[in-house]
């Protein structure tokens, strides 16, 4: 992967046309400072307001302090693979890439675009230092380890106490619960569930609904063929979500929500619930966290599969990958690399952002309260639920998000079921 010809050989795959070509070919270092002898670059998504961008950035700026070894960063949010993969055409990316396990990423290593690292886990010391299940998700089928995983994903359901309390209700574990708490808060004008009904926030709420009426191994298969024609559990779990659509459970014009827009509005208390990933819940202000518990999406009161509320856990955050490039510089991405899994910066990413971290830790932050209760949900509280993002084909996501728009919506449940495996077959 690292002559001319097998760089346009895997962008030719993952992007088509190889149209890029042009516009990279004669360009200099994409990377600000990445040509400095001793220095390496990293591409990454901690940037921005991401949670832990700021961490990250001390973090580098430290370690460049200590080696007297430049750092140079590029940073992109959801952009960052077709950057990256437009880059690697130029034979110009950077040596490392910090991205999420998901759609583009998922062929990275197979094509040759980044390289394997299980061998790196070992002669790094760092296999010991990582949870065992974070390492087995991002190992591919071919039992290559794909990237290092860094951070992870805890996706539970958040409840206004407060909200709940003026309503006169409590926190629903139960379905049928639910639907007496949305009709309480709403007496009171107060906002029931407020998701992201536009985008993946949305898309991710209605995968795991229909989670509560299907095995592990069903909805693996169902979200790997998009057949949900084909699974009784599937059907139930569609009809599932319009029934509690239908019974008012979710906010008003929810298919017009954003992730951003969910957050504000519970934050503001407009509404009462909220399923939010962990790092979104770094995010809420001191106030609120107050009067907020933290839990799982309430179980089906019939026909359902899971003992208890849910909650979507994964391994597959941000990953630190390393590029065609940076197999060049592996004597200088090792000590950057093993700096990043500290026990100091592990501490640093929990205590000083609230993230969720792949290393072997107990270190809870107390500055975010939220984050550290979802830590601590055990399986007598709640069932963990997959994120189907390993699963779903790159080219389905933006379909799909359309369809569960549409779902959010007043679409019948076999519209959805068709519109779903629409999108599935014209990938």
């Amino acid at each position: 992967m690292t002559d001319g010809i097998s760089r346009r050989t895997f962008l030719g795959t993952v992007i088509g046309g190889g149209v890029m070509i042009p516009l990279l070919t004669g360009c200099g270092p994409l990377v600000p400072a990445s040509g400095i002898p001793g220095s390496i670059s990293v591409h990454t998504q901690l940037s921005g307001a991401v949670s832990g961008a700021q961490v990250f950035s001390d973090v580098v700026a430290a370690y460049s302090r200590e080696t007297d070894r430049a750092v140079a960063l590029l940073k992109n949010g959801s952009d960052l693979p077709i950057v990256f993969e437009t880059s690697s055409l130029a034979g110009k990316e950077a040596d490392i890439a910090m991205v999420n396990l998901q759609g583009r990423t998922l062929s990275w290593t197979r094509l040759g675009a980044t390289i394997p690292v299980e061998d790196l886990l070992d002669d790094w010391g760092l296999r010991d230092k990582i949870i065992p299940e974070a390492l087995e998700e991002w190992t591919d089928e071919d039992g290559h380890l794909r990237a290092f995983p860094f951070t992870r994903t805890n996706w539970p359901v958040s409840f206004n106490t407060g909200l709940l309390a003026e309503a006169g209700v409590d926190v629903p574990t139960t379905s049928d619960e639910l639907i007496l708490v949305a009709d309480a808060l709403r007496s009171k004008g107060i906002g029931p569930v407020t998701v992201g009904g536009s985008d993946w926030s949305g898309q991710k709420l209605f995968l795991q609904i229909l989670q509560g009426f299907l095995t592990k191994d069903e909805a693996t298969r169902a979200f790997s063929s998009g057949k949900l024609s084909e699974f009784p559990g599937a059907i139930a779990g569609v009809q599932h979500f319009v029934e509690l659509r239908d019974a008012g459970v979710f906010v008003d014009n929810v298919q017009g929500y954003t992730s951003d827009s969910e957050l504000t509005q519970f934050n503001t208390r407009k509404a009462a619930i909220v399923p939010a990933m962990s790092s979104a819940l770094a995010l809420v202000p001191a106030e609120r966290a107050a009067e907020v518990t933290v839990g799982g999406w309430p179980t089906p009161s019939q026909g359902g599969v899971v003992d208890h509320p849910t909650v979507i856990q994964s391994y597959n955050g941000h990953g630190i990958w390393i590029s065609a490039n940076g197999a060049e510089k592996l004597e200088l991405l090792k000590p950057f690399i093993q700096n990043l899994y500290s026990p100091e910066v592990t501490s640093e990413f929990i205590l000083g952002s609230g993230r969720d971290m792949n290393r072997i830790t107990d270190v809870v932050s107390t500055d975010f309260p939220l984050v550290a209760q979802a830590s601590q949900l055990t399986t007598d509280q709640v069932t963990p639920v997959m994120l189907p993002d390993l699963l779903i084909p790159d080219a389905v996501f933006e379909p799909m998000i359309r369809v569960t728009a549409m779902a959010y919506g007043s679409a019948s449940a076999d519209q959805i079921i068709d519109r779903f495996e629409q999108a599935y077959n014209a990938a």
